[in-house]
């Protein structure tokens, strides 16, 4: 390690003991839910394996971020509390603290960017009743970030970290301890989703002390590899670019103390695509009935990657969380869609004769192809132009012969697909 990492390394007393999420757990016992864990008959079938779901969705907040907020908060002295409290988020974290304000009857102002949706706005007041306020401010996360921390030095208010903060790891590390006296049986896999690493940093401290054996397998989006970029590179870092989509464990930078934790204590890190994701959302609420956010349902769309060494063990998947907006369902099946390869995308240039669109209908298209998608690229003299045509397959083996049929018949077109910047612009 470098001397400049050596310099910014965190003590010892910041980071989370197993002794202290035992005193978390007193802590929260009568605000936090003892959430579920169950056997999932379909899913155990399906990969030969007992699987198991610690549904955190089943929260009052329908996320664990409760846990974190309330432990933190109630370590605070009576003075800090008197002050107010302050936190920076658009999703769980916000309705985390707003609760905590709620039951503990202490001021809270929340920022979230003005970008957030109204539902999530409303959801945040919901929870937080009379005791918070919420401040909108700039477009991004990182402008509500800075004046949230602005107003904390003016004020003198504290700030609640969503995930960088020992008290906040401690108060996650309950889910951990809950699984493990639930648990009557010796637990191969835990699985969990990593955004930060607050949960991450808590649950795996719970483990190495009590179940030593278990590998600790973290979940990450493959748009926001953030943990995993900072193990590789043995630092933190701070990714330009990531994937919003799983918005509940897409972050920039991971944490300078959930970093040293995770990076002791996790045996892997998964990547799943975004589109995955997508996929097992869907698949939880038509054969589950369950509703999950984007990042609950990272650990399940992640059984594919360990399928094979998986057989015959006892697996535990942690579901974070269930705060998935309805408007998000359309954008949902896209993903997953494209990601199964059951719908595409084309740019054509039908040729400019009678009876040309209906030759395309007729005999490129297969008897299971559907046309999903249907824009002409100039909205006069449309004849001359290009038409946008989105295709949506029964079965992805269609494909090839879609293309083989769309060759034969002289079709002049442009598969956007994989080409992500003009699929961007136009889709």
């Amino acid at each position: 390690m470098s001397l400049a990492s050596e310099k910014h390394k965190p003590k010892a007393a910041d980071l989370p003991t197993f002794d202290n999420i035992l005193q978390a757990a007193e802590r929260i016992r009568k605000v936090v839910k003892h959430t579920d864990l169950e056997l999932n008959l379909n899913f155990s079938e399906r990969y030969e394996a007992n699987i198991y779901f610690k549904r955190e969705d089943l929260q009052v907040v329908r996320s664990y971020k409760i846990r974190g907020a309330y432990n933190k908060m109630a370590s605070l002295s009576a003075e800090a509390l008197e002050k107010g409290v302050v936190c920076a988020s658009a999703g769980n974290h916000a309705q985390g603290v707003a609760y905590a304000c709620n039951k503990m009857q202490v001021r809270g102002r929340i920022f979230m960017p003005s970008t957030t949706p109204a539902q999530k706005v409303k959801q945040v007041k919901l929870f937080g009743k009379d005791q918070i306020e919420v401040v909108l401010h700039g477009d991004t996360y990182d402008d509500a970030y800075h004046a949230a921390k602005h107003f904390c030095e003016s004020n003198e208010a504290t700030f609640i970290h969503p995930f960088d903060d020992v008290q906040v790891m401690e108060g996650q590390g309950t889910v951990g301890l809950e699984i493990f006296r639930d648990a009557d049986f010796k637990i191969d896999y835990l699985l969990f989703a990593i955004g930060g690493g607050g949960l991450a940093s808590g649950v795996t401290t719970v483990f190495k002390q009590l179940s030593p054996a278990t590998k600790l397998i973290g979940v990450e989006p493959l748009g926001s590899p953030t943990m995993y970029t900072a193990i590789k590179e043995n630092h933190v870092v701070t990714l330009e670019n990531i994937d919003k989509f799983v918005d509940g464990a897409a972050v920039k930078r991971a944490g300078e103390h959930t970093f040293e934790v995770c990076r002791k204590n996790l045996d892997s890190i998964l990547l799943v695509p975004e589109g995955k994701v997508c996929s097992t959302i869907l698949q939880l609420y038509n054969e589950e009935a369950i509703v999950v956010e984007p990042a609950g349902a990272l650990t399940v769309a992640a059984l594919d990657q360990i399928k094979d060494e998986i057989k015959g063990k006892d697996v535990v998947l942690l579901i974070g969380g269930g705060n998935n907006d309805i408007t998000r369902t359309e954008e949902i099946k896209e993903r997953s869609l494209l990601y199964e390869g059951l719908k595409h995308y084309f740019i054509i240039r039908f040729p400019q004769r009678s009876g040309a669109f209906k030759e395309f209908l007729n005999h490129v298209l297969g008897p299971n192809d559907d046309i999903a998608h249907f824009e002409y690229s100039k909205k006069t003299a449309r004849e001359r132009g290009p038409a946008l045509v989105g295709i949506e397959l029964r079965h992805k083996e269609d494909f090839e012969p879609l293309l083989a049929r769309m060759q034969e018949h002289n079709m002049q077109f442009e598969y956007i697909n994989n080409k992500p910047d003009l699929f961007e612009f136009l889709i």
